[in-house]
């Protein structure tokens, strides 16, 4: 239930999503004459298109989510296992094309396997199922091995979790299925602006892990004003740290976390 509700509140409650329903609210009151209404309406769908896309609010609110963890100084000397959570991949266009193509954050696994190649006796999990409500696509844990082992991961070196369809199931499925002892090292990565949420949920499940961000989105030196960057970026980190920032709101609201922005 938790997983179909957040799916259908974010498909209605995301920027660009939202503004097409303003904007389809703006048309229906015009036709039945509520002029103020659709004035309303229309110009709070362009407001919110505008600020999205011209000017550096997403960028700002991306911020603070990704410069809360911060990669290890010194490393122990030994690693034990390298964790990297799910959404890197199109999941379907690879179920039908076989292959592995990356979307925007698919610096996920090109980190996990520049790690794998640094740590060499370490395990690799891939924790990710087909986390989409209605289009059907493949789960990362399947899509994973083809890049991962054409990298020159080793495939004995693998260990997949298909089943997940968010964060929480990820943190859950992956604790049960590693068993880490408490003298291991395990490494979590996954894009800047999640590890908050992620290091919240592994922490609450009680598998203790260091921090591996990758996928920055931002370059931190934005200022508020006019957007440094390309107005499709721009709307889609707005949109994204909304997303995360409601997030970390309802998983501390439901005790799925111990702090609304867990801490280093």
């Amino acid at each position: 239930m938790f997983f179909a509700a957040s799916k259908i509140f974010w498909f209605f409650a995301q920027p660009l999503h939202f503004s097409i329903l303003l904007a389809g609210l703006a048309f229906l009151a015009i036709l039945l004459s509520r002029r103020r209404l659709a004035l309303a309406t229309a110009g709070l769908s362009f407001l919110i298109l505008g600020v999205g896309a011209w000017t550096s609010v997403g960028a700002l609110m991306m911020h603070p989510l990704e410069d809360r963890f911060q990669r290890p100084v010194t490393m122990p000397d030994r690693i034990d296992g390298i964790i990297v959570l799910g959404g890197g991949f199109e999941a379907g266009i690879n179920l039908v094309r076989g292959g592995y193509e990356l979307n925007g954050s698919g610096d996920r696994f090109i980190e996990a396997a520049i790690l794998a190649r640094r740590f060499p006796e370490a395990k690799v999990v891939v924790t990710g199922g087909a986390g989409d409500l209605i289009l059907d696509g493949e789960a990362d844990g399947v899509t994973a091995p083809r890049l991962l082992t054409a990298l020159g991961v080793a495939p004995e070196r693998l260990l997949l979790e298909s089943k997940s369809r968010n964060t929480y199931e990820n943190a859950m499925f992956t604790k049960a299925m590693v068993d880490a002892k408490p003298d291991q090292t395990w490494l979590l990565v996954t894009s800047a602006f999640h590890m908050p949420r992620s290091m919240g949920l592994f922490r609450k499940a009680g598998f203790n892990v260091l921090p591996w961000p990758s996928d920055y989105r931002t370059s931190g030196k934005e200022h508020l004003g006019i957007a440094q960057d390309n107005a499709q970026d721009s709307l889609q980190n707005l949109s994204m740290a909304l997303r995360e920032w409601i997030g970390l709101a309802v998983y501390r609201l439901t005790g799925r976390i111990d702090q609304l922005v867990p801490s280093p």
